[in-house]
C-alpha cells in the first residue's frame, strides 16, 4: 500500500488548514523597501525550539490574459537574482494592506501590458516557496481583452527593457513542460488554464472576488 492510499483509507481531509506553532522569540534583522527578513524561534510539537528564517512579503497577483485567438499576453523581463531574462505574465505586488487583489491585478495588466479585460476569474492561489517566504500569489484569468484607454504607463529600471508578445497557450504549455519557461506564475497559470479546460471548463472557475484567506481583503 502506498502512502497516498493509506491516507485516503484514513479519510484524510485533503485541504490545507490554518495552524500556528508557538513563537518564543521573533526579530527582524533586515527591512527592505517592500519585503523584510524575519527570524523566529518556533516551539516544535516535541517541545524543542528551532530557528526559522524567512522573507516577509506583502503578497502578489498575476494575470493570464487570454485573447480570442487563444494567445496569452506575456512579457520578457530581466530578473537579477537568477541572472535570466524570463518570459512572464503581468504581475505585481499588493502594495496596499488589505487591497482587493482583483483591483491590483487590473492595475498590473494595465501598467505592464496596456490591456483591459471584461471577464475575470480566479485560476489558482499559491504559496510560492512556503519553506522560505510567506509570499502568497493569486493568479487570475482575464478574458474579453481590449487595449486600454489613455497613455501607456511610464516604465523605468528593468521595465524599460520589457519585450511584449502574445503567444499561443499551447506553445507556453509545451515550453513549461520542456523546461524552457521557468517563471512560477507563468508556468502555474498556463498549466491551470489547460487543466481547467480538461476539467469543468473555464466558466466553472471561482469568481474574481472569491475569498483569499492568505491575504484577506475588503
Amino acid at each position: 500500500m502506498t502512502v497516498s492510499e493509506s491516507v485516503r483509507g484514513q479519510g484524510a481531509d485533503i485541504r490545507d488548514i490554518a495552524a500556528e506553532w508557538p513563537v518564543t522569540e521573533s526579530v527582524t534583522p533586515f527591512t527592505g523597501k517592500k519585503t523584510s527578513v524575519r527570524s523566529d524561534q518556533v516551539r516544535m510539537p516535541d517541545g524543542s525550539v528551532v530557528g526559522r528564517d524567512y522573507q516577509v512579503h506583502p503578497g502578489s497577483v498575476a494575470v493570464v490574459a487570454l485573447d480570442e485567438d487563444d494567445r496569452v499576453a506575456v512579457i520578457r523581463q530581466y530578473r537579477h537574482p537568477v541572472r535570466r531574462k524570463l518570459w512572464e505574465i503581468p504581475a505585481g505586488l499588493l502594495d496596499i494592506p488589505g487591497e482587493n487583489p482583483l483591483h491590483a491585478a487590473q492595475r498590473e495588466l494595465y501598467e505592464e501590458a496596456h490591456i483591459k479585460a471584461g471577464d475575470w476569474r480566479v485560476l489558482t492561489d499559491v504559496f510560492v516557496s512556503p519553506g522560505g517566504t510567506d509570499e502568497a500569489v493569486r493568479i487570475f484569468l482575464a478574458r474579453g481583452l481590449a487595449e486600454a484607454e489613455g497613455e501607456r504607463y511610464a516604465v523605468s529600471d528593468e521595465e524599460a527593457d520589457l519585450l511584449h508578445e502574445r503567444v499561443a497557450l499551447a506553445d507556453l504549455v509545451r515550453g513549461a513542460l520542456a523546461g524552457e519557461l521557468q517563471n512560477t506564475c507563468l508556468v502555474l497559470g498556463v498549466l491551470a488554464v489547460h487543466a481547467a479546460r480538461t476539467g469543468d471548463g473555464l466558466d466553472a472557475l471561482r469568481r474574481a472576488d472569491a475569498p483569499w484567506p492568505a491575504r484577506p481583503f475588503d
